[in-house]
């Protein structure tokens, strides 16, 4: 549950009121004091967002470069107002989504924010070059507050409003699969080119994290993707709903053919006494896996609960304006080969990964058994795809495990439906011998109709001559299928 957010204005309508005081018109140089003011007053009370202190900054900037006071001898502290105003804005901005292992450049960060390149060079210049003209540190900070009033004001005030899109697509991770795959296959071929390629495997696993880390910003791309929701900007909650959702991003590209499961595993079966994916590719992306699980514990329970997921339902939407994947073109959903090695997959991932140590309610291994077992349970395999894969799943996942093992047998002798018996001759004489056996009986019963005290265990009804045993009924002979109960006119002869 997410804890109500501080915010320094008592109802909306006061920051619709500093909104209209800064953006109205420009040359109103009253109301924009009472901005400052404003502002002033409300970081006396209480830390204010990156976006108000940003404002304030460039408005204070502003209102001393329009006032009458200002002579030549200071337009050195103007631009250096105007400087530290901008850095910090940018700064402010960036600075919180360096989430990841590795750092990443401002400029990437920047775009994804749709922020303006040249506000990001116009920082680099004046933090590490010469202070930039007046001039244009002018149209800096009228470009600054633009961006603020339609990133930050204006979906605060009015949150259900159609937002100005300026979010850059999130690149594709599949060239980085791919670079990396092949990589792989290099040194796994030839042992002696691991020393020339390590640093490039080392440099494209970095890339794959700080892909990771631009999707977690693509993750939540509301006004809260800033920041804005939180003046300390530390919701644990929120931070973990982000990297989930970049982390079933980059599974979604690893299951796709040609990652995970190669283009010729999938071609062919590959029969096997374990459960468990072919070692060339275990050999193949092991080192990726491990490195992403570093950085992110639970990657390997989102990995086997997206692939579980996959094989259960069709494959989700991203829901997102990006592409992720793409190895193959061509359809899996229907392909069993397929199927088949990314439930090895996620076997392996569960015993490498999970000890059924209970954490928090129940382990890996005991959810993807429950996320199983309601899909396979008796009444809702019907119009289920993949049965056969899904049983081997459970049996692999609960072996070695008794009380699992239990259930999953008790679930799997439910699930298969009993097939129409196709009765032959064979079928007929042990029923008749049967029938026979029992009819042996009627000398038992006649005894104790006889001798009260001698009980029979079981005692039928005396069978008259025309008693010809079990036969065959076919359409000829006139008989017809139908529900107990129904009756039917014509009587069998």
């Amino acid at each position: 549950m997410r804890l109500p957010r501080r915010v320094p204005w008592a109802n909306i309508s006061e920051l619709d009121q500093l909104c209209s005081w800064i953006f109205m018109d420009e040359g109103d140089l009253e109301a924009k004091q009472f901005a400052i003011n404003r502002l002033s007053a409300w970081r006396a009370v209480t830390a204010l967002p990156h976006a108000l202190e940003s404002a304030l900054s460039i408005l204070t900037a502003r209102l001393i470069d329009t006032s009458e006071t200002t002579q030549n001898s200071s337009r050195l502290s103007l631009r250096q107002s105007y400087a530290a105003a901008i850095i910090r804005m940018v700064n402010g901005l960036v600075d919180p989504l360096q989430a990841g292992a590795y750092a990443r450049s401002i400029a990437s960060i920047a775009a994804q924010l749709g922020l303006p390149s040249w506000l990001v060079e116009l920082r680099h210049a004046a933090t590490h070059e010469d202070l930039p003209s007046l001039e244009m540190l002018r149209e800096a900070a009228r470009e600054s507050l633009t961006w603020l009033l339609h990133n930050y004001f204006l979906p605060t005030i009015n949150p259900s409003a159609p937002r100005l899109s300026t979010v850059t697509p999130l690149r594709p991770v599949s060239p980085l699969l791919k670079q990396y795959k092949t990589l792989l296959k290099l040194v796994t071929r030839d042992a002696s080119l691991r020393k020339q390629y390590q640093p490039d495997i080392d440099a494209v696993m970095r890339d794959v994290e700080r892909w990771l880390a631009e999707a977690k910003l693509a993750a939540d791309f509301a006004a809260d993707a800033y920041g804005w929701d939180t003046i300390d900007g530390n919701d644990i909650e929120q931070e973990d709903a982000r990297e989930k959702w970049a982390l079933e991003r980059l599974c979604d590209a690893l299951v796709e053919k040609g990652a995970l499961v190669s283009l010729s595993q999938k071609r062919g079966n590959l029969p096997s006494d374990e459960f468990v994916p072919p070692h060339s590719s275990l050999g193949l992306w092991t080192p990726l896996l491990a490195h992403v699980q570093t950085y992110h514990p639970t990657f390997p329970s989102i990995l086997a609960t997206r692939i579980v997921e996959i094989l259960l339902y069709e494959r989700p939407s991203a829901g997102f304006d990006m592409d992720v994947v793409s190895f193959e073109t061509e359809d899996s959903q229907d392909d069993p080969s397929y199927h088949s090695v990314l439930a090895k997959w996620a076997a392996w991932v569960i015993k490498a990964h999970d000890n059924c140590q209970e954490n928090g309610e129940s382990s890996l291994r005991k959810n993807v058994v429950v996320l199983i077992a309601s899909t396979l349970a008796p009444g809702k395999t019907e119009g289920v795809k993949k049965i056969e894969v899904l049983a081997a799943l459970l049996r692999a996942v609960s072996s070695g495990f008794p009380e699992l093992q239990k259930t999953s047998d008790m679930l799997l002798s439910a699930t298969y439906p009993l097939r129409p018996q196709q009765w032959d001759a064979g079928d007929l004489t042990v029923m008749n011998e049967r029938l026979q056996s029992l009819m042996s009986l009627d000398d038992e019963s006649q005894e104790y109709m006889t001798n009260p005290d001698s009980a029979p265990t079981t005692s039928l009804p005396a069978q008259g001559p025309e008693t010809g045993g079990w036969r065959l009924l076919d359409h000829q002979s006139g008989w017809k299928s139908c529900p107990i109960g129904v009756y039917f006119p014509t009587v069998l002869r």
